[in-house]
């Protein structure tokens, strides 16, 4: 049988991986009115989740699939995908169409129903296939569960009345052309869907249906925005100011000096290299060595992992209707992570600060569904309890969460670890970590030569006057390499006889602090 042309793998399903259960039901078999109703739940998106997936064949308990699966016989595949079209089109209100995928796992047939998120919400479907029924009713998804959707749930359902987020929404002023065939490979293959199998023998249009960044009828397909923020090598020309914005005073706000670098480009990569040039050039681990005791303390000055997840979640949950970029400020003392607007009115400062709030609705379903497939997000409001524990493990002072009556901003400020070097701290601390003030004046050194121009290990070797080329490596190169104070430049091929060696930027702070 041909492979599943879902845009996740069947791994992730079956094991739950970047998929909440929520949002995943399976079915041992084949009951057309329970499945009704998930289909109905999961298309009118309660919660912006991104919709779910209903597995037939596969039993459960306690939340979790029975394997190996039971399976469902072959002969009934194509009977049952003729009975979901049909539901679709007399059983709910407005008409839905699923994407029924059969699949073959361990040795067993299954059914996989993908449900996206409505674009027409609120969707009701018949309450029962009896013949005698006419009762219609809406369902939402509460936690695991299909319900009913009543009193208060029903109201806030109707008031989502084609409201669907902005990333989800059609693009009437791009075109398919406007995809990157390239990049939509890359994602499939990173997350390990079968559908990158197919890449070469389907459309574009095709493709991106499958994996709905494309939609409308098939005479006039439009694209998502969600499709060209992902799939497209420059979604800032048609969201404005979709950038990243690292901005780094070495004196303070008030000094004079500051140095910018500014990330545009498809939001995952954005994403990853902002967060790579922060590591690379501002986080320092410092190494305190205790006269008492054999083991040294380490600490960070800024613990990465919670970085990380205040740098996705601006990603995630900022608007891109308003042209303001994600502004990370790295201070001698603190860093801060700027996104516009502020958290959802609904969100308590006080359960936020305590890591406790819980959002009900989701400015960007599909920002976080593509960003949970990634692994970049874990999504469910996890990420200011996942910084709570990041600063805490590393011994550092809670972050500060700030907004305004309005919620036009949130701000994230990460104070530095107090037993840390700050990035303008003293030279010896940011050269070295471990190692001694000796090795830090050899570094300085090495520093100094490369500062006019490349050289290779020979040049360099020369002009500092060093005849063991292992002393050399061990006390001069890898202590410089380790802390981003200079870099190959040939970096993936370490060994080439052509190799050079340059310093970087962050070198030339360093270097210019030593020589004040």
């Amino acid at each position: 049988m041909k492979p599943s042309p879902l845009p996740i793998s069947i791994d992730q399903l079956i094991h739950g991986k970047s998929v909440e259960w929520e949002r995943i039901e399976y079915k041992e078999g084949w009951n057309p009115e329970q499945v009704l109703r998930t289909i109905c739940a999961y298309a009118n998106d309660f919660h912006n989740l991104g919709g779910g997936y209903i597995i037939i064949g596969i039993a459960e308990k306690d939340r979790r699939p029975v394997l190996p699966p039971k399976g469902i016989e072959q002969n009934q595949l194509d009977k049952i995908q003729q009975e979901l079209l049909n539901l679709g089109r007399s059983a709910i209100k407005p008409m839905y169409d699923t994407i029924a995928c059969p699949y073959v796992f361990a040795d067993r047939h299954i059914l996989i129903i993908w449900v996206p998120g409505g674009e027409i919400r609120p969707y009701r479907c018949k309450t029962s296939l009896s013949a005698k029924s006419d009762k219609w009713d809406y369902y939402i998804r509460k936690q695991s569960s299909t319900v009913r959707a009543t009193g208060q749930d029903e109201q806030e359902l109707l008031g989502l009345a084609a409201k669907v987020p902005f990333d989800d929404r059609y693009n009437q002023s791009a075109s398919l052309d406007n995809l990157s065939l390239r990049l939509i490979e890359e994602y499939l293959k990173e997350i390990g869907s079968d559908l990158a199998g197919e890449v070469s023998e389907v459309s574009i249009e095709q493709l991106g249906r499958r994996m709905n960044i494309i939609g409308g009828a098939p005479e006039a397909p439009f694209l998502k925005n969600v499709g060209l923020m992902f799939f497209n090598e420059h979604p800032e020309k048609f969201f404005p100011v979709t950038q990243i914005d690292v901005v780094f005073f070495p004196d303070g706000a008030g000094g004079d000096i500051f140095e910018e670098k500014i990330f545009t480009g498809p939001l995952d990569r954005i994403t990853r290299d902002a967060l790579s040039h922060i590591e690379r050039n501002y986080l320092i681990e410092t190494v305190i060595k205790h006269p008492d005791r054999a083991e040294a303390e380490r600490l960070w000055n800024y613990p990465y992992v919670a970085i990380e997840e205040a740098v996705v979640n601006a990603v995630y949950h900022r608007s891109y209707e308003e042209r303001e970029p994600i502004e990370i400020r790295i201070m001698p003392d603190e860093i801060i992570v700027l996104s516009y607007p502020g958290p959802d009115r609904s969100i308590k400062m006080e359960d936020l600060i305590a890591g406790k709030a819980f959002n009900r609705r989701y400015r960007n379903r599909r920002i976080g569904e593509f960003f949970k497939e990634l692994d970049l997000t874990e999504g469910r409001s996890t990420g200011i309890p996942k910084i709570l524990r990041a600063i805490k493990k590393n011994g550092s002072p809670k972050p500060h969460f700030e907004t305004d009556d309005d919620r036009s901003s949130m701000i994230v400020r990460f104070p530095i670890h107090p037993k840390s070097r700050q990035i303008t701290g003293e030279v010896t601390g940011e050269v070295t970590g471990e190692v001694t003030g000796q090795v830090a004046e050899k570094t300085i050194e090495l520093m100094r030569i490369l500062q006019k121009e490349s050289l290779g290990r020979i040049d360099v070797q020369r002009a500092l006057g060093v005849k063991s080329e292992a002393h050399f490596r061990e006390n001069y190169i890898m202590p410089a390499l380790d802390k981003g104070l200079i870099e190959m430049t040939q970096p993936n091929s370490p060994n080439s006889p052509t190799q050079k060696y340059k310093i970087t930027r962050k070198g030339r702070r360093v270097l210019k602090k030593a020589k004040r």
